[in-house]
């Protein structure tokens, strides 16, 4: 099983992502990412990287799709790989438009799961 943890749960994928996820993975679940707050020291997210690591291991997935946060998902990307979990990200291809009155819109268009 592949475990979602991200602010986009599995449910909002494209059919591209979702297709990919379940062929190499066969399932998908989600664990919600969780609410960071940027006054918080290096210690503090360490706490919270490691909180999330027993919840992982206790899920057993085979692979951990992991982003958001950077200095979190750095933490926890690193302490996953070192008991054996992998982790990935998904790559996207943006898409802009802009209009004549100066708004753009972006569309991220799934691409790839990517090893980190």
């Amino acid at each position: 099983m592949l475990l979602n943890l991200s602010n986009h749960p599995s449910a909002t994928w494209p059919e591209e992502q979702v297709a990919a996820a379940i062929g190499k993975y066969n399932s998908v679940e989600d664990l919600a990412f969780p609410k960071i707050n940027p006054e918080w020291d290096s210690d503090q997210i360490e706490q919270l990287a490691e909180e999330y690591e027993i919840k992982v291991r206790t899920l057993n997935p085979a692979a951990v799709h992991l982003m958001g946060e950077m200095t979190f998902t750095f933490k926890l990307v690193n302490r996953l790989k070192s008991i054996g979990i992998p982790c990935i990200a998904s790559t996207t291809e943006r898409i802009a438009t802009e209009e004549s009155n100066g708004n753009k819109t972006s569309v991220f268009q799934f691409v790839r799961f990517r090893s980190y």
